[in-house]
């Protein structure tokens, strides 16, 4: 059972920072995803929110993303701070950045992720300086571990984790089994 004390923190860490949501912002039904711009599965998961949960979905549900970048992973939590920025920037430019990334994750080093980064500013019309001075931004980076606090606190350690009407589903996502859940709670 969670204390007070622990309660108010991550209603805290969940104001402070500035929820990435696709789909419907003001929806009743919120879907929780737990990723990490470096994770395979999490491409996967990508893609079935492009191709299926969206265009099904998208108008009656939010879904809110959260990061949990992963320690094994060497510019996850540095993507995710600049995905961050990218966001404010512009919500449409914030999720074609997570969608480009998580495609060419494996293409991408420690090393290749700025000049990656520099030529996403520019093919997007964003500030340059602005998308590398994000690698390193302090209050990005307090944002993403704040996400990777309350995910800790929840017990959450798999990615990706998608939390939908208080089930949890993590790594293997199958469509059917939140397709399912999606449908009972939409219909109460």
């Amino acid at each position: 059972m969670l204390t007070v004390g622990l309660l108010g923190a991550i209603a805290c860490a969940s104001a402070a920072t500035v929820d990435v949501v696709e789909g419907n912002p003001s929806a009743a039904v919120k879907v929780t995803i737990y990723g990490d711009l470096q994770c395979n599965y999490c491409q996967t998961l990508r893609t079935m929110l492009d191709e299926k949960l969206l265009p099904r979905y998208g108008k009656q549900v939010a879904f809110v993303h959260r990061d949990l970048p992963l320690g094994r992973h060497d510019w996850a939590r540095t993507g995710a701070m600049v995905g961050r920025w990218v966001y404010e920037q512009s919500p449409r430019a914030g999720i074609i950045f997570q969608r480009e990334l998580l495609d060419e994750q494996e293409h991408i080093t420690a090393a290749t992720l700025k000049p990656w980064l520099v030529e996403f500013a520019v093919r997007n019309k964003l500030d340059e300086h602005g998308i590398v001075a994000a690698m390193t931004d302090p209050q990005l980076g307090v944002m993403v571990d704040q996400d990777v606090q309350v995910a800790t606190v929840r017990g959450i350690k798999k990615i990706p984790t998608v939390i939908v009407a208080g089930k949890t589903f993590a790594e293997t996502i199958v469509y059917d089994d939140i397709a399912r859940v999606l449908d009972q709670t939409l219909a109460h």
